[in-house]
């Protein structure tokens, strides 16, 4: 299998092109540009400063970018009484966008030093989910079966390959389609064939905004209509920080409790977790072998984990079984992540 390239984003001025007329336009051409740290190749933001007031400046510049995909599903979110950031001023065509500014408070920075904290933060997290569910499913593109089957192979495609694995391909699809099809059907049952799934629900992108209660929304720009138990896998099956078991069960019965979905939605959650987790093993070597990023083998122990936690609910034989005949132990007992580096 060949490992696509992609061109490594050359260095930058401090300013993006175009800010400052764009800032003048917003009222806002007078103010201080600061550039934040961030891991995306293209996209940047830059937190502007105007006397007492602050806001964000996102820079999608195109053709690499589009941050129409953002803005629909802010303007979305925000319509429907959501905490994402307001959208103050916007040109896509050039790719700048100004947005409210949340501050510096994620819910992971928070949890790092104030612990006691961490169930009523996980419950209000995950009420977001369960208010997300009631809504009506926004204008976005489903979570179908192709687009899961895409996701999935970025394990073969990338980690077996990474450790010259021969396994099989056709037979790991098979398995991912017998898996997913009970997924599929409850989607299609839905009114409006889903719920809106943010896809990247994570402590890392959650913001609190003056205390736990109130939680604003970050990273969703890939939004599609999927399964609700998507985003709670995202949240408590999360690859930068650990959520203890309990935690987790807690906050499925939390979210049950809520909804009142049947216990079959267990089955589901276990379904996604299995699927997000293989995706995510994938992307992490992606990023090392061709972004060089290798700070992200680091967490690929804790999403092996993750995944066989998994893969030990009976709903996932079949990816268990191909993962038994094709997956060395040892590579499975590690997560494989210093020899995945090359």
């Amino acid at each position: 299998m060949s490992m696509p390239v992609t061109p490594v984003r050359p260095e930058s001025p401090a300013e993006p092109p175009h800010a400052r007329a764009f800032l003048e336009g917003a009222g806002w051409g007078d103010a201080r540009i600061d550039p934040l740290p961030g891991d995306a190749s293209f996209r940047r933001y830059f937190r502007i400063h105007l006397g007492e007031k602050t806001a964000m400046l996102m820079d999608a510049p195109p053709p690499h970018e589009d941050p129409r995909p953002f803005l629909k599903a802010a303007h979305y979110l925000v319509d429907q009484g959501f905490r994402a950031p307001k959208v103050l001023a916007e040109n896509a065509e050039q790719g700048l966008v100004l947005l409210e500014d949340f501050g510096h408070q994620r819910m992971r920075d928070h949890l790092d030093v104030a612990g006691d904290d961490e169930h009523a933060v996980y419950a209000r997290a995950v009420s977001v989910l369960a208010e997300l569910a009631e809504a009506p499913a926004g204008p976005f593109d489903p979570y179908d079966l192709n687009t899961y089957l895409r996701e999935a192979k970025l394990f073969t495609e990338w980690f077996c390959v990474a450790h010259g694995l021969s396994v099989d391909d056709d037979g790991f699809e098979a398995a991912w389609r017998e898996v997913m099809a009970p997924v599929l059907d409850k989607q299609a049952k839905m009114t409006g064939g889903g719920v809106t799934v943010l896809r990247d629900y994570h402590a890392e992108n959650i913001m609190l905004l003056g205390d736990v209660a109130e939680q604003g929304l970050l990273d969703f720009q890939d939004a599609l209509i999927g399964h609700p138990a998507y985003d709670l896998v995202s949240l408590l099956q999360d690859a930068r920080r650990d959520v203890a078991p309990e935690l987790e069960a807690a906050m499925l019965d939390h979210y049950r409790a809520a909804t009142g979905v049947d216990e079959d939605f267990l089955s589901d959650y276990a379904r996604l977790g299995a699927q997000r987790n293989a995706k995510i093993v994938g992307i992490f070597v992606r990023l090392s072998r061709r972004d060089g990023k290798h700070h992200y083998l680091d967490l690929i122990p804790r999403v092996w984990a993750l995944m066989e936690r998994d893969l030990a609910h009976p709903a996932l034989e079949p990816v268990a079984r191909w993962m038994d005949a094709n997956i060395p132990g040892e590579l499975r007992s590690t997560g494989g992540a210093t020899a995945a580096e090359g």
